[in-house]
């Protein structure tokens, strides 16, 4: 009885993960240009085919593998019996094998931001079987496979590291072997703005994202219990993105003196990215205040990048990148000794006596599986860009890759006026 109402929580969860592969296409479609919105919104749902599928052949048993030791998860692969349930299993392996599958969907996802405009679907497909295969399932075995780092007690509830950090770092290593669109920079090298051609479909992109976050840190018990455990993750998991949207904004209103909503949106999604790793582990004020902190991290962060000349339009280094270490680096600060042993990984945070040793583990699981994930993605995407390439041509790029790769239009009502002037079209 017990393991089918833990089913029914965790599959739960795993349909509202997988849900915010909606909002992922509204929010990128929607921070890009209307010449490309097609190509974003397909190549969201092609690539989620492909992650479940190479999940399904290798992924799943590189993180679970039960022959796996501290570095990479061994054996079971191909769809192994997952009928079979074990012994003192909280939830069947079917449905474990769906849940994690969601997450690894959203960090490719996440990586997808530093291809966004001028990368070529062949770029798409190829890095998304290695990216599955080989980078995040070993981040995801390091930490919660039972690999090194969760031998040092390393937190990361639902994934500040594991999903986000991964994701904005395969985005890191694109956006610098892709270098800029046509038009973001000037000689002298200051930034062009290059906006999306509609806000309303960001902003609803960015709802759907925070309400699939319940699946995410709640669902991540994996237990249904009591339910206070969840409602508890759940209430945290509200306030740090709220404290996210309203700082992201007031600071941008400070320092611009216009209150821009893409920054608020982006502020939303840092405070959902810092609190995924403490959620389990923090109490409410200090939900508030990983959030706060992270609506202000985010805006500075935007703009640092920007003056870096790192072209980044969905904003994904800042949102998932930067959050998502400012969100692991607060459990070391913010994690409460009865948390910590309710959960049963790591110690108490700074604040609570612990000492610097959990904000040690904290820092070194930022930077390993940061490394990991920038070096290892960007070896396979400089091999790519030296053999097949993985930007689309000048022409391509401003005809728009729903014509130049699909040979449509995302909105051919709005699109058909736009005629080829000497390979360029007018209408973007």
């Amino acid at each position: 009885m017990e393991i089918g109402v833990n089913g029914i929580w965790t599959m739960l969860g795993a349909i509202l993960v997988l849900f915010m592969q909606c909002g992922f296409i509204m929010l990128e479609a929607g921070s890009t240009r209307m010449k490309n919105a097609g190509h974003i919104a397909g190549k969201t749902v092609f690539t989620v085919g492909i992650v479940s599928l190479v999940f399904w052949a290798v992924g799943y048993a590189f993180i679970f593998g039960s022959q796996g030791g501290s570095l990479i998860g061994w054996g079971d692969y191909f769809g192994f019996n997952m009928m079979e349930v074990p012994d003192g299993s909280n939830v069947a392996p079917t449905v474990m094998f769906v849940f994690q599958l969601s997450f690894a969907a959203i960090s490719m996802s996440v990586a997808w931001g530093g291809f966004a405009e001028r990368a070529k679907l062949s770029a798409y497909l190829i890095f998304a079987v290695l990216f599955s295969a080989v980078v995040y399932p070993v981040i995801a075995h390091w930490i919660w496979g039972g690999g090194w780092l969760a031998q040092h007690g390393k937190q990361d509830f639902a994934g500040s590291t594991v999903v986000h950090l991964t994701g904005a770092m395969a985005a890191l290593a694109a956006t610098l072997l892709l270098k800029p669109r046509i038009g973001k920079y000037n000689k002298n090298g200051t930034p062009n703005e290059i906006p999306g051609h509609n806000q309303v479909f960001t902003t609803l992109g960015v709802m759907l994202l925070w309400i699939g976050w319940f699946g995410f840190n709640a669902g991540s018990t994996i237990t249904a219990g009591d339910g206070s455990f969840f409602g508890y993750i759940a209430i945290n998991t509200q306030l740090g993105a709220a404290a996210g949207a309203v700082a992201a904004l007031i600071i941008s209103w400070m320092f611009t003196g216009k209150s821009d909503i893409s920054t608020m949106l982006n502020g939303a999604l840092a405070g959902l990215v810092a609190i995924t790793a403490s959620c389990a582990f923090v109490e409410p004020w200090a939900a508030i205040v990983i959030g706060l902190v992270a609506g202000i991290v985010v805006f500075a962060s935007m703009r640092l990048f920007e003056k870096l000349r790192i072209d980044d339009p969905i904003y994904a280094l800042s949102a998932h990148g930067t959050a998502g270490v400012w969100g692991t680096l607060s459990n070391g600060f913010f994690a409460t000794p009865e948390l910590a042993e309710k959960v049963g990984v790591g110690k108490a945070g700074l604040l609570y006596g612990g000492g610097f040793e959990q904000l040690g583990v904290q820092v070194l699981g930022i930077v390993a599986c940061g490394a990991f994930a920038f070096i290892v993605s960007y070896v396979i995407l400089y091999a790519m860009k030296a053999t097949i390439g993985i930007r689309v041509t000048e022409e391509e790029e401003m005809m728009g890759l729903d014509l130049s790769e699909h040979g449509t239009y995302g909105y051919p009502e709005q699109m058909k006026e736009a005629k080829p002037v000497s390979g360029v079209l007018v209408k973007s």
